[in-house]
Order: C-alpha cells, then structure tokens, then sequence
C-alpha cells in the first residue's frame, strides 16, 4: 500500500455487492440540450454500474480529445454534461464529436479506478445513528461495522458538495429506508448511508441518512493541487479506528498535513 502522494437507486447488471455481471445490451446513447452552452449524454434510464463505466469512458475520451470549445464535464450517475463555448464551436459540430466517442465508451471495457482506504471512527458520540441502525435492521452494532467495512464501495459521482461521494456497493443488510424527517446538520466527516446507498458528506449538511462514524479526512481541501480526494469510478473501503487515531490524525490535517491517515492501495488503470 502506498500512502497518498501529490430518483432511484435500482442497480443492474453489476451487482453492488460484487457478484459477476450478465452480460447485457446497452441502448443507444442520448443526447439532450442543457440551454444554450451545454449538451447532456445519457447513457440509459436505469442507475448501474454499466452506464456509470460508460459515463467515466466518455469523460476521459473528451479529455483526450483535442475538443476545441468545451469547457467541463460533469459526470453523474449515468450521464456526462458537457459544457462547451459557442464562439469557439458550433453546437452540430460539438455533436457529431460527442456521438462517435460515445460510441467508443459503450464498446470500452470497465476502467479500473483507485482505490482508496479511508479511516473511519464508529464509536460514540461519533455513530450517533449506529444504535438506531443495528435496531431496525435486526443486528448488533458490531455486526453493522463489520458488513459497512468489508466493502468495496464505489464511487459513482460527486454530489451537491464539493468533494462528496456517492457510493454505491452497499451490503444487502445494511439497506435501510431514510428517515422520514431530515435531521440537523451533520458535521464535516459524517459517514452516513440511506436506502441502498453511501456517502460521506465533506462538509456540515441537513441529512436524509443514517450517520455510522466520522472520518477525520477532508475530502475536499484547497490546499491539495486537485482539492477533491476522490473520483468517480474509484472504489472506497472503510476501516475502523478508535478515538485516540481519529483525534491525532485530525490534528494532523490541521496541522499542514492535508492528507494524514489516506492510504492509496492501488493506482487508476
């Protein structure tokens, strides 16, 4: 290992627990206008890792691509808004290029991502939710770390925060319905999951999910050259450390050491 250096929630196909995929047809790419600057490449209706692998495939190409007059991409779920300038290139032209690398991404193979070893602290106060958890899912508390850190969880996007993951790869038993009510503001670290899903949410938010633990990571620091940690397609697993870790970690990102306690177990492919 190496330490760190510079509507729906259906998945198909891949399972999320890792069992092997079926091979299936993916239907062809749309592609949908987003006002006067942007065009929207979705690839299906249906949230899965297949699409997920698709929408990363199309995002590298277009960075490959000498695509004069696009600005950004943002990836999502299963699809890629590309944002472009039109003084530099007129919408049709813009398209024509975007259909035949879409066309490459859906026939590109799975991309292996990083993947990442991120510390997690499940002990009070810090899995505030963790008792309510294990109660409504008919486990004992440890029974819910031990499944939540036996992982791989992928990252699928980045959400409504800067730097917050999306993960998929929930266990089966772990799935529990959100709460009803949001609750108060979380705090910056929360690693929280709800329904079939994950997230750790970098920043203090209102939160529809569960809170397990806490990582002392930021997922998002303007001190580092590329200040969100992780990427979509790059895969998490969790592990347990105590209080006494957490704090000293934490001291040390505020410290200067922006990224204590990050292990980088394997490189992007």
């Amino acid at each position: 290992m190496n330490r760190l250096g510079p509507g729906r929630y259906r998945p198909k196909g891949k399972l999320l627990d890792g069992a092997a995929i079926p091979e299936v047809e993916r239907p062809a790419p749309r592609f949908l206008p987003v006002g006067d600057v942007g065009i929207s490449v979705q690839f299906g209706t249906e949230i899965d890792q297949g699409a997920n692998d698709c929408v990363a495939a199309l995002d590298r190409l277009i960075a490959a691509a000498p695509l004069r007059g696009v600005i950004e991409t943002v990836p999502s779920y299963r699809s890629l808004l590309v944002v472009f300038e039109p003084a530099w290139i007129e919408r049709t032209a813009l398209l024509a290029s975007l259909r035949s690398l879409a066309a490459r991404a859906g026939r590109s193979g799975t991309r292996a991502g990083r993947g990442w070893s991120i510390p997690v602290v499940y002990e009070p106060p810090f899995g505030e939710d963790l008792p309510e958890v294990a109660g409504l899912l008919g486990l004992s508390a440890p029974a819910v770390v031990a499944a939540h850190t036996k992982g791989p969880f992928r990252v699928y996007m980045l959400g409504f925060q800067p730097g917050l993951p999306n993960l998929g790869g929930l266990p089966p038993e772990l799935h529990v319905s959100r709460r009803t009510v949001p609750r108060a503001p979380v705090p910056g670290g929360s690693v929280m999951i709800g329904g079939g899903q994950g997230a750790i949410m970098p920043l203090p938010t209102p939160s529809g999910f569960y809170l397990l633990g806490r990582t002392p990571i930021r997922l998002f620091d303007r001190r580092r050259l590329e200040p969100a940690l992780l990427k979509a397609g790059d895969t998490i697993r969790f592990r347990q450390i105590g209080a006494e870790e957490f704090a000293a970690i934490d001291a040390a990102v505020v410290a200067g050491d922006v990224d204590a306690g990050v292990v980088l177990e394997t490189e992007a492919a």
